[in-house]
C-alpha cells in the first residue's frame, strides 16, 4: 500500500488570518512609503527577498534594511508606487496575496542583473502610467514576515510603461541612460572606498 503525507508545510506554526493580512499590507506599506520604523517592526532580522536577483546590492541583503532597499529602488523609478490588495490566502505559515502594483515612470528604472550588482539596464522614463497584476508568497515566523517570493507580469507592465516594442530613437536613450548610471556607480563605489573623515589615511 503507498501511502502519502498530506501534511501542509508550516501548519504546526500556523498563524491568524487577521495577523496574516495585517504583515502583508505592511510589506507594501514599506514599499510605497520607506518607513524604517514599520520595516522594523514587520519583519525579521533574517528576512529575505527571494525576488531580489535584478536588485541593487543592499536590496539583496537580509532583514528589513533589504526591503527598505528595495522600496527606494522602486520609488527612484515610478511615482505614485501603490499596492492594491485583492486577496489573502493564509495556510499554515504561508501567505499568499494577490495584487495590483500601479505606478507612473518618471524616473530611471535601473537593473542589476549581475552577482556584483554591476548596472546591466537601464530604462529611461517614459512618464506612462502602468498596472501589474502580481502573486506575493509570505512565510510568517514570530509575529514576523521572514521571507517573501512573488510571480509579476513584468511584460505586462513593460508595455504599459512604453520599453516594448522599443522604438530606435529609446534604444538609443537607453544606452546613454546606461553609460550614465554606471559612471554614477562607479563614483559612489569610489566615494564609499574613501576613508571618512577622522579615519585612517
Amino acid at each position: 500500500m503507498v501511502t502519502t503525507d498530506t501534511a501542509v508545510p508550516g501548519a504546526d506554526r500556523a498563524v491568524d488570518r487577521a495577523t496574516a493580512e495585517r504583515l502583508v499590507r505592511e510589506q507594501f506599506r514599506v514599499i510605497e512609503t520607506g518607513d524604517a520604523a514599520l520595516a522594523a517592526a514587520n519583519m525579521t532580522d533574517g528576512y529575505v527577498n527571494h525576488q531580489a536577483g535584478h536588485e541593487p546590492l543592499a536590496a539583496r541583503g537580509r532583514g528589513p534594511e533589504a526591503l527598505l532597499a528595495t522600496g527606494a529602488w522602486l520609488r527612484r523609478a515610478f511615482s505614485e508606487v501603490s499596492f492594491e490588495v485583492h486577496r489573502v490566502e493564509v495556510v499554515g505559515d504561508r501567505a499568499t496575496a494577490w495584487v495590483t502594483m500601479r505606478g507612473r515612470h518618471t524616473g530611471p528604472f535601473v537593473r542589476h542583473d549581475s552577482p556584483d550588482g554591476a548596472v546591466t539596464d537601464v530604462f529611461p522614463p517614459t512618464g506612462l502610467a502602468f498596472a501589474s497584476r502580481q502573486v506575493h508568497w509570505f512565510t510568517i515566523e514570530d509575529g514576523a514576515v521572514s521571507e517573501h517570493d512573488a510571480v509579476r507580469d513584468d511584460l505586462g507592465m513593460a508595455r504599459q510603461a512604453g520599453w516594448i516594442p522599443p522604438s530606435p530613437s529609446y534604444v538609443v536613450q537607453m544606452k546613454l541612460a546606461r553609460r550614465r548610471a554606471r559612471r554614477i556607480q562607479r563614483r559612489d563605489e569610489r566615494r564609499a572606498e574613501q576613508p571618512g573623515e577622522g579615519g585612517a589615511r
